[in-house]
């Protein structure tokens, strides 16, 4: 978890913020970008504007936004913030809100901070580690639920050791009675899946495209728990996740089975020409488990 420690100084951090709408709680979260060197006044501007074009498809949990936008000038180097607000906003997200944690994330690529912004949607999917996190007294209290000191460290090393992240992912999932089942499918059933394209087709790997408005952050908190779910069923090998924004899915949309994203999102790549999932909750395993098994029926 260093990577997502040296991404989010401690200088990075406030709590208990007192803002009075979402656009001051992205200032709050842009400000910090600022004063810890990662972006300039314009890159935040640059986020309240991404909300105002595309609609509050970063607010990816109940109760948290991930405030960003593309990669620009304004970006000076990759980094993070954290705003615990005091009291909640609204965002406008019909499942999500209200919102009382931002993380603002300034990225100077849409790869240098991947393998942070997926350590970060693990630590959310937890509950424990969510509630440690939210519950944070300062700054250092929360470096250290990040870092990982004792109890946490074991579940934060979790995601390094395969197996142990199918057991986390069942934990997660409440038909975990019929992994067997759908592993058996997924191994044994190639044959009988090529005519109904369920990955276990041995004529080509499918993709399924996790799509947010830059493709940058929002996206790969769902492509995250979405490979944890495929992990889980023994698909991995079957299908591969690509975290995409919306003009490149469109132009890729021909290649993918499905497309998973916010409903904001789906309502601005309109007919792609396959189908398009609304997923409310981009750390919930239960949810992308509930709308795979509708896409493949199983």
């Amino acid at each position: 978890m260093a990577a997502l420690n040296d991404l989010l100084p401690q200088a990075a951090v406030r709590l208990d913020v007192r803002v009075a709408d979402w656009r001051e709680a992205i200032c709050a979260a842009g400000g910090l970008l600022v004063e810890t060197g990662a972006a300039t006044d314009t890159y935040t501007a640059e986020m309240i504007r991404n909300v105002e074009e595309n609609g509050p498809y970063l607010v990816v949990a109940p109760g948290f936004a991930f405030a960003h936008a593309r990669p620009s000038p304004a970006v000076l180097r990759t980094g993070m913030s954290w705003v615990r607000l005091e009291q909640p906003v609204e965002f406008g997200h019909e499942s999500n809100d209200p919102v009382q944690l931002v993380v603002g994330l300034a990225a100077e690529d849409s790869g240098a901070h991947t393998a942070a912004m997926a350590a970060l949607a693990q630590l959310l999917a937890d509950p424990a580690t969510a509630r440690a996190l939210q519950d944070a007294a300062g700054p250092e209290a929360l470096h250290a639920v990040l870092a990982g000191p004792e109890g946490e460290r074991e579940r934060e090393d979790r995601p390094r050791d395969e197996e142990a992240v199918r057991e986390r992912a069942a934990s997660d999932e409440p038909a975990s009675e019929q992994t067997a089942t759908e592993q058996a499918t997924a191994d044994e059933g190639a044959t009988d899946q090529a005519a109904s394209g369920q990955p276990g087709s041995a004529r080509a790997v499918h993709t399924i495209l996790t799509v947010c408005g830059n493709g940058v952050g929002t996206s790969l908190f769902l492509k995250n728990t979405l490979e944890q779910v495929l992990d889980r069923w023994g698909w991995s090998r079957h299908v591969t996740v690509e975290a995409t924004d919306t003009i490149s899915a469109k132009g890729k949309a021909s290649e993918a089975v499905v497309i998973l994203t916010s409903r904001e999102i789906a309502r601005t790549l309109g007919e792609v020409g396959v189908p398009v999932r609304v997923v409310e909750d981009f750390t919930s395993g239960p949810e992308v488990d509930r709308i795979l098994r509708d896409t493949y029926d199983v």
